[in-house]
């Protein structure tokens, strides 16, 4: 078993149901098991595109299996859920990011892990610092938060209800 942290993000239609959609999409493939899920947080879209805030949450995983094969279920989940092809950094029903893979390093064509811009995000490492406070990348360097200034969180939407009783510190 592997431990991985996956990012969830969605900004279109009701986005917690999307996120709750994912997670239970992610818990019911073979292999995996959601071990913690952090709250669901509110924060600003980035990247230049004019669009609608989005909800954003990091899941905890125990994988059987490669991280290539992860991220092929998650861009899976992500059809299966809506999104569609669109503008890089614009509005999407969902979005699943593998930001870690135990203490793996990959850099293929599909996939790189660490997620390269993971520290720069505060909706990703606010997220993952509250399931894993002690969270290191594969160098043996802690997750900080001091480079996210990226995607500011504006509020706390609380725990999403289908995984309300998953445990928080799973790191």
């Amino acid at each position: 078993m592997i431990r991985a942290y996956v990012a969830l993000g969605s900004n279109l239609g009701d986005r917690l149901a999307t996120l709750e959609s994912a997670l239970r999409a992610l818990d019911a493939l073979p292999g995996v098991t959601v071990a913690a899920v952090s709250s669901a947080y509110e924060t600003e879209p980035w990247g230049g595109v004019e669009q609608p805030r989005y909800a954003n949450a990091v899941a905890a995983l125990d994988v059987e299996g490669d991280a290539l094969s992860l991220l092929r279920a998650c861009k899976a989940i992500e059809r299966t859920l809506g999104r569609e092809p669109g503008v890089r950094f614009g509005p999407r029903t969902i979005d699943l990011d593998v930001l870690l893979f135990g203490d793996r390093v990959v850099d293929s064509p599909e996939l790189t892990v660490p997620h390269p811009r993971m520290l720069e995000r505060e909706f990703v490492v606010t997220p993952l610092l509250e399931i894993a406070p002690h969270a290191v990348l594969p160098d043996g360097s802690p997750v900080t938060a001091e480079r996210a200034i990226e995607g500011r969180i504006t509020g706390v939407l609380g725990r999403l209800s289908a995984f309300r009783d998953a445990p928080r510190g799973a790191g």
